[in-house]
């Protein structure tokens, strides 16, 4: 009497419960980190375009566009890579890597997320926003992924154009248009990649190596990639003072410096005593940096308006 109602509701459960864990793999081909941080850099671009803060259905509808369209590239990625990533133990546990997500199935979840974010833009912001994030996809899903990733060694230098994308989005979705102080938080991106990436290849080396791609440290060795941290670093802290006479405020100011400032210390540290350590304290710090300059001028944004 008692054991007939138990297995059916545990039949019933595990119908959502398999159902979740399904969404849940798909979810994680957008890599949900990455978009956080991506995100963040298109809504502190909305705040300094807007110079107050801009209309809630806006910025809703940016993020949302945004992250679809953005996540699309990454499962096109996901995709693609599923050979290699089931050879590293930090990506083998995605669902294309693994086979629990067949290779059709993500690459048109991946479309509908592209087209959807693409039209969602389109019509809820402006075409131009909309046309800049489906560049972006392209740029990642193709130029990045396809042709440079295992031909190159600069391959994140050039694929960095990408992810400094998303401010352009949020720029464009304010004004309809791009000008200087967007280009500048593109350029504060794009010379933030190769610090934060050539950071985790020194982590990861070995297993990049194994493969087989052409990551900085493995092709030209560790010592010349940390030299190269240091002069990307330097070029981004230099970039990101550039914001300074379009308005931004003495908010702004100071944390670019000190900042920066600290982002390059940490850097010259790896340079002049290299270690597994230095390599994580600078690469975990990279991303506190971003975080910390695109909230620095938002605030300083809010403020003055």
């Amino acid at each position: 009497m008692v054991s007939t109602p138990n297995t059916s509701n545990t039949g019933e459960e595990s119908i959502p419960s398999g159902f979740m864990a399904m969404v849940s793999e798909y979810i994680a081909l957008t890599k949900p980190g990455i978009m956080a941080l991506l995100l963040f850099t298109t809504l502190g671009a909305m705040l300094v375009a807007a110079e107050t803060v801009p209309d809630f259905w806006l910025i809703v509808i940016t993020m949302i566009g945004g992250w679809m369209v953005a996540g699309g590239a990454n499962v096109y990625n996901c995709v693609y890579d599923r050979d290699i990533d089931a050879q590293m133990p930090r990506t083998a546990k995605r669902g294309t890597a693994s086979g629990q997500i067949s290779a059709l199935n993500a690459f048109l979840f991946a479309t509908a997320m592209t087209l959807g974010g693409f039209l969602i833009l389109g019509f809820g912001a402006n075409w131009i926003a909309a046309i800049i994030a489906l560049i972006g996809n392209f740029y990642y899903s193709v130029i990045y992924t396809v042709i440079l990733k295992r031909r190159t060694s600069q391959n994140i230098v050039i694929g960095g154009a990408a992810g400094a994308m998303p401010p352009l989005v949020g720029w464009a979705a304010v004004t309809g248009s791009i000008t200087a102080p967007a280009w500048i938080l593109f350029a504060i991106i794009f010379y933030w990649t190769p610090p934060h990436f050539w950071s985790l290849a020194l982590l990861k080396q070995g297993e990049y190596g194994r493969a087989g791609l052409p990551m900085l440290p493995n092709v030209s060795g560790e010592e010349e990639t940390r030299k190269q941290i240091v002069l990307y670093t330097v070029m981004m802290v230099a970039v990101s003072l550039l914001l300074q006479p379009f308005g931004m405020g003495w908010i702004y100011l100071i944390s670019a410096v000190v900042l920066g400032g600290i982002f390059l210390r940490r850097t010259l540290v790896l340079l002049m005593n290299p270690s597994k350590a230095a390599a994580r304290r600078t690469f975990f710090y990279s991303i506190w940096y971003v975080a910390g300059i695109f909230l620095a001028m938002s605030v300083d944004r809010f403020i003055l308006a």
